[in-house]
Parts: C-alpha cells; structure tokens; sequence
C-alpha cells in the first residue's frame, strides 16, 4: 500500500520529512569532488537530488542557506559532466527549482514559507542562478552536446528569472569572442528570444527549444 505525501504534511506527521532529512544528510557528507569520482554513486546523487527537486521543492529549499548553496555547486558541476544522464537530470534538477522560483515568486503573490527561505538564499547566495545560466550557454555554444533539449528547459526558466541578469550575462559572453565572432553571437542572441513569451507553458518552452537549436547551429556554422 501506498500513502500519498501530502498526507504527512495534512496530519502533522514529520516522518517523511525526517526520513528526507537523515537522506539528503548522508548524501551530502560525501565531499564533491569524491562524488564526481565515482560515476555510479554521482548518478544515484544527482538521481536524487532531480526527485527532492521535482517531488519535494519545498522541503528543499527549507534548509539552510550553507545546504541550499551546497545543492547548487554540486549541480553546476554535475551539468558539466561528460556522463548525459548525470548533465540530463541536473537540468532537470535546475529547472524544477527555477520554475519553483518563477511562479512562487516572480508570479507569485502569496510567497509561501518555502518561498521566503528560497528568496533569502538567493539574496545571500546571489551568484548560484546566474553562475548556472552562463554554464549552460558555454556547453551549448562551445561543446558537443547530446542532450541539448535537455538543456535547454532550465535555460528558459533561468531567463525568465531576471531579463537584466541575462541581457548581462549576454553582453559578457559576447565581449569573450574574438572580434571576429561578436558580431555573429550578438545576431544569435538577438533572435534568441523571437515569439518567446514569459511564461513556462510547454508550447512556449518548445519554441525556445527551437530558437536555441537555430541559435546554436548559426553561431557553430562555419563562415
């Protein structure tokens, strides 16, 4: 028999989250750059860190500012990763908590306990998204990867998150290109976002998919 999680909460039981406490605790004294040593144990990681973050976004972004930046690094890390299923489920790990970001409190109006401990994270933590989002471009722009759609759902989220940071962040990575090459990049970037809405709906998620496939392919073409 199965119990639905939101029962614990609805009846005041903490089992779950205690058990999800002494889980993510474990998983987490294992220094990183041990994890990333041993590739079955970063893909049971990481394979865990995607459920909480999918499952049970509240409950991470609960603890503490130190966790929460612990999270993040591990999962920049991950995304860099030459294994696709462990880059795979960082994305969607990312994405899960920038979306939760997006509607709790960009969009949100009522901000959730959960929410607040997310707001002050960043507000301590200010590089961790922005730090993400230009990993992510990097890998598109400049490496062979085999998995782009996958990671191009946290890229969108990310985005929409703060247009200033990206059209920043943007303006960095162009200024990073030989003199040569800006020009081209700053076309890309500028049709990026073509018939892009700021919303997460799928349909719209799915167009940027394809802007970013077009973006990637025109900057990589040989001119």
């Amino acid at each position: 028999n199965y119990v639905n999680f939101g029962v614990f909460e609805l009846y005041g039981d903490p089992s779950l989250n205690d058990a999800l406490d002494v889980t993510l605790r474990l998983a987490l004294s294992i220094p990183l750059n041990h994890l990333m040593s041993y590739q079955k144990v970063a893909r049971a990681y990481f394979q865990l860190i995607e459920v909480l973050t999918h499952n049970h976004t509240a409950f991470l972004v609960s603890r503490d500012s130190a966790t929460f930046l612990h999270i993040g690094t591990s999962l920049e890390t991950g995304l860099k990763s030459l294994d696709v299923s462990i880059s795979s489920q960082c994305a969607a790990a990312v994405d899960s908590l920038a979306a939760f970001y997006f509607n709790n409190i960009v969009n949100g109006e009522n901000q959730t306990p959960a929410a607040q401990t997310f707001v002050s994270h960043i507000q301590k933590n200010p590089q961790i998204f922005p730090s993400i989002l230009k990993t992510l471009f990097e890998i598109v722009l400049f490496e062979d990867c085999s998995n782009q759609w996958s990671l191009s759902r946290p890229m969108l989220s990310l985005i929409l998150l703060n247009e200033q940071v990206y059209n920043d962040l943007k303006m960095q990575i162009i200024a990073s290109q030989s003199t040569e090459k800006q020009q081209r990049l700053a076309s890309c970037f500028e049709k990026l976002m073509d018939n892009v809405s700021r919303t997460l709906e799928s349909k719209n998620r799915d167009k940027f998919t394809q802007n970013l496939t077009i973006f990637r392919h025109d900057f990589r073409a040989k001119k």
